[in-house]
């Protein structure tokens, strides 16, 4: 059974975050999703989410191909939710290339491919032009 981790903040969900997911689910039987907590999303980004932590987790939990979802509260541990879950495999979008091999030694690391040409970060910029 391949159990498969991957971790986003999933702020106004977005085609891109669908298309990532959906291929991450290819590779799984189980897909699990951390998502990242509003405390977690202001230390990374210097601001918080528009939707609320509970109001992602919901998001992403109602596709059909997402196993469980779960609180990611500090980057400083990945390593235990690898562990936690029994991850076979962590997978990332290509924008985090490199930075996730450390885990290598407990399961398989892989990243893929963003979506071309959409992020949340330009999707708020755009709305801020309106």
């Amino acid at each position: 059974m391949k159990r498969i981790l991957t971790f986003g903040t999933f702020d106004i969900f977005h085609y891109g975050h669908l298309k990532i997911l959906e291929r991450a689910a290819k590779y799984a039987d189980e897909l699990i999703v951390g998502v990242s907590s509003d405390d977690l999303n202001f230390r990374k980004k210097g601001r918080k989410p528009l939707y609320s932590q509970e109001e992602r987790m919901r998001i992403v939990k109602s596709l059909n191909f997402v196993t469980d979802v779960f609180l990611e509260e500090s980057l400083e541990l990945k390593r235990d939710y690898l562990l936690f879950y029994q991850a076979d495999c962590l997978i990332m979008g290509c924008d985090w290339t490199g930075k996730f091999d450390e885990f290598s030694d407990i399961c398989k690391v892989l990243y893929l491919p963003r979506t071309p040409d959409i992020s949340t970060t330009e999707l708020i910029q755009k709305i801020k032009l309106l």
